[in-house]
């Protein structure tokens, strides 16, 4: 059953939020950091944009504050501040010191009047620290003085308040309007609440923020990107995209198909709004029915007929006479040819790939292809392999929060050869495809069970022992009937003349694709390989 729950209208439920959109702008957050925790924390600092508005971020927030105390450093100062009680102090003090002359006597009698008037001479200058001494040593003579003294006591936590906001403030705050005691207290509060806020959106504290101040000193529209932006943290966890796991937010499985899914749109809309499809083969398989197309039935082939447009076409032969059906009625469902394929994307993660954004654009490759094939080619196998100075397997919630290696340097495309192709011996089909997506030439190998690593002669050289021993590696690929097509992103001549070489031993295809349209290329090269309407 669902339920809803109505409250008051307080001026901050501006936009209404949906986790889905959230989530959306979350993994846009990841897919440029590489960390849940840093996408997390980047997507507080920046806001969100959302159809219904922008949702000021916490640096926004910061700035706001920012202003609001150099509104203030503009516009008031605090020198004189403390006029008023020190008017008061030196009221009480001439007083007294009236009384203690009244009853000063001549000789020794008069000595305890002459010491209290030498004590009220001797103060220090600092206002509170008079007050403080006063209070812990000395008695009034006069009643009069004692109590409004008393009274000036009571304010005594006030007056060292603006006496440390002039202390820390008082250089900045060079505004015409001076204000007096009260109003330097009231801008004391405002500016310890405003330096409070900043230290906790600062670290990300949302707990140490009362929303309502915030909204006293900002707006409400500010109050309410503030809990716009914490519910939207809770509400990642709350719809299953996000899981705790020992003190750590971490993608859920649902949030790592989402982000597939996302990758995929964004890469390839269109694909989408396709209809279902098959894989273009040289080998025929089983045949999926096209409920949404007929055709003509042609001699010899399966009958799968279209009973409703069959028996229109034998009503509009003949629409005065009893329903007869002859076999050029027959209207049959269109339908694809379908085979098994397995996959295996060979990811290079070196650390050039950080360059140009390389590698944020091939791991959305990675994310879509698999989010298309587990959605559309559920009996497909798609796998990945990370390769640098060797390779390693790369599992579908490996990939969001994957990166490219600083650490290993080096590129073994060899070592990824061989992995890529043991996991399609693990997963056999008849129709094997190894992807390579790359921006250099091999400069590692292993030989006799030893890892080799070798920079190139010159820059944009060949490291020919490393191109050599990859190059064996492709020619057993071949042997087994593996296809390779690799996708470059980089254009140097030396990589060109290796992938080149590559194809002439695998007969597979190369070409250069931009950072940006790797994933349109690759996507629709890949889906070419599969559609075929028969």
């Amino acid at each position: 059953m669902r339920r809803l729950r109505y409250t008051s209208w307080d001026g901050t439920q501006r936009i209404r939020l949906d986790p889905e959109k959230v989530f959306e702008r979350f993994a846009e957050a990841l897919s440029a950091t590489d960390d849940v925790r840093q996408a997390l924390e980047w997507l507080l600092r920046q806001g969100m944009e959302l159809a219904d508005g922008q949702i000021l971020g916490l640096d926004d927030l910061l700035q706001a504050l920012r202003d609001q105390i150099e509104q203030r450093q503009q516009s008031v100062n605090v020198d004189n501040a403390l006029d008023g009680p020190r008017s008061d102090l030196d009221e009480i003090l001439r007083r007294e010191r009236e009384t203690l002359t009244e009853r000063e006597e001549p000789g020794d009698a008069g000595a305890e009047m002459r010491e209290k008037k030498a004590f009220l001479g001797d103060l220090p200058d600092r206002l509170s620290e008079a007050i403080e001494r006063i209070a812990q040593s000395y008695s009034f003579e006069n009643e009069e003085a004692g109590r409004e003294f008393q009274a000036l006591l009571d304010k005594l936590d006030d007056i060292r308040r603006v006496e440390e906001l002039q202390k820390r403030w008082g250089d900045r705050l060079r505004g015409e309007e001076s204000l007096d005691f009260d109003q330097a207290l009231e801008l004391a509060a405002e500016l310890e609440a405003i330096v409070a806020m900043q230290r906790a959106l600062m670290q990300g504290d949302f707990e140490g923020i009362d929303p309502s101040q915030l909204g006293d000193l900002l707006g409400a529209q500010a109050a309410g990107d503030f809990n716009a932006l914490r519910q939207a943290m809770e509400m990642l966890v709350q719809a299953g995209f996000l899981t705790q796991r020992e003190g750590r937010l971490e993608l859920s499985a649902k949030g790592i198909r989402r982000i597939g899914q996302l990758a995929l749109r964004d890469i390839y809309q269109a694909l989408l709004r396709d209809r279902p499809g098959a894989h273009e083969t040289r080998r025929v398989g089983a045949a999926e029915v096209m409920p949404e197309g007929v055709r003509r039935h042609e001699p010899g082939e399966a009958l799968d007929l279209a009973l409703v447009p069959t028996l229109m076409n034998a009503v509009r032969r003949q629409p005065d006479r009893a329903l007869t059906i002859e076999p050029r009625d027959f209207e049959v469902h269109e339908s694809r040819q379908h085979s098994t394929a397995s996959t295996v994307l060979l990811l290079d993660m070196s650390w050039s790939m950080s360059w140009e954004g390389r590698f944020a654009a091939a791991k959305k490759v990675a994310l879509a292809l698999e989010s298309l094939i587990r959605t559309r080619y559920p009996r497909d196998f798609f796998g990945i392999v990370g390769f640098y100075t060797r390779a390693v397997e790369l599992r579908a919630q490996d990939l969001p929060e994957a990166s490219w290696n600083m650490g290993d340097p080096f590129t073994n495309l060899q070592d990824a050869l061989r992995l890529g192709s043991d996991l399609l011996r693990r997963h056999p089909s008849r129709n094997q495809h190894l992807i390579v997506v790359t921006d250099g030439q091999p400069t590692a190998y292993f030989a006799d069970g030893r890892l080799h690593c070798e920079w190139p002669l010159s820059f944009g050289g060949v490291s020919r022992r490393a191109a050599q021993e990859t190059l064996r590696e492709v020619e057993r690929v071949t042997r087994r009937g593996i296809t390779i097509n690799t996708f470059m992103l980089d254009d140097s001549l030396g990589l060109r003349a290796f992938v080149e070489k590559m194809t002439r031993i695998n007969r597979g295809r190369a070409l250069y694709s931009r950072p940006d349209r790797l994933g349109e290329y690759l996507l629709v090269d890949y889906l070419g390989r599969k559609r075929k309407k028969v």
